[in-house]
């Protein structure tokens, strides 16, 4: 993977995970044939272990074909939350949780 194509690498990006697509203000420009255009995805696979689904996929340029990141993203239910995970030299890192049920039990008050 290419640090010279990147402003920062592995940026912090909070909850924000990406299953598919490309953090283009993240991109500098290719650092092989120095052009600033858009990502091709390729490589693309979905796999299943233990009940985790991980996409990966790998993030090139779109006219030397130079590979930029590998971008790699989880989803997973634990429990009675879903659990999404990304890492990305391009995209970032970035987890989220997410409550399946119609009310989130960690937004509940406890009453007294």
């Amino acid at each position: 993977m290419c640090g010279d194509c990147v402003e920062k690498e592995y940026p912090n990006r909070g909850n924000t995970c990406l299953e598919n697509g490309s953090f283009l203000l993240n991109f500098t420009g290719c650092a092989v044939c120095n052009k600033r255009d858009f990502m091709l995805i390729t490589n693309k696979s979905l796999k299943e272990e233990d009940g985790e689904e991980i996409v990966t996929y790998d993030h090139l340029c779109k006219n030397c074909h130079h590979v930029v990141a590998r971008h790699e993203y989880t989803f997973s239910i634990m429990d009675e939350f879903q659990e999404y995970t990304m890492l990305c030299l391009l995209c970032g890192k970035a987890e989220d949780t997410i409550s399946i049920l119609p009310d989130d039990p960690r937004q509940m008050t406890l009453l007294f």
